[in-house]
C-alpha cells in the first residue's frame, strides 16, 4: 500500500521533532556494532551479520553468520516483514579468474511488507551506520529476494 501524502508528511514532522546530531532520526549506533565490524573484517571468521534498530533509538546487533554459511543462508534469516542492515563478506571470482572477498553492505527493506514508518526510520539511519563503517567499498539496496539473486550479486561485486 503506497502511503497517502498527509501519511509521509506526518511522519516526518515526527522524525524532524525528535532530531538529534547523530542522525536525521536521532538513531544512534552501539559500539558493538563497530567491534563486529572490525571482527568481520580483520579476523574473516565470519560470514554476515545483520543489524537492526532497536526501540526506535539505536543500532544493534541481530544475527550472525558463521564463516561457513552462504549467500543462500544469509538470505533465509532476513525478515520478511522488516528492514535491516547487513554486513556480508562475499567469495567471488574476477573475470580474469582471481578469487577475491569483499565484504558488502547491505540495506535490506522489503517493499511489500513493511510499514512506511519502518521504511522512513530504517533509511533516514543508513548513514550513522555507514559513517561507523569506515572502508566498506560495496553497498548493495535490497527490496526483494530477487535483488540478491546469486548472478546478480556476483555480477555487482565484479565491478
Amino acid at each position: 500500500p503506497v502511503p497517502s501524502v498527509q501519511e509521509v508528511c506526518s511522519f516526518a514532522l515526527e522524525l524532524a521533532s525528535s532530531y538529534t546530531p547523530a542522525t536525521m532520526s536521532g538513531v544512534t549506533v552501539a559500539d558493538e556494532c563497530v567491534e563486529k565490524y572490525n571482527q568481520i573484517k580483520m579476523k574473516k571468521d565470519l560470514r554476515f551479520v545483520t543489524f537492526k534498530i532497536q526501540d526506535k533509538k539505536q543500532i544493534v546487533i541481530d544475527i550472525e553468520g558463521a564463516k561457513d554459511q552462504g549467500l543462500e543462508d544469509f538470505k533465509g534469516i532476513l525478515p520478511d516483514d522488516q528492514p535491516r542492515y547487513a554486513l556480508i563478506d562475499l567469495d567471488y571470482q574476477t573475470d580474469d579468474g582471481r578469487e577475491q572477498s569483499k565484504l558488502c553492505f547491505v540495506f535490506w527493506s522489503p517493499d511489500d511488507k513493511t510499514s512506511v514508518k519502518d521504511r522512513m526510520l530504517y533509511a533516514s539511519s543508513k548513514d550513522a551506520i555507514k559513517k561507523k563503517l569506515v572502508g566498506i567499498m560495496k553497498e548493495l539496496q535490497a527490496n526483494d529476494m530477487g535483488d540478491l539473486d546469486t548472478d546478480t550479486v556476483m555480477e555487482y561485486m565484479k565491478k
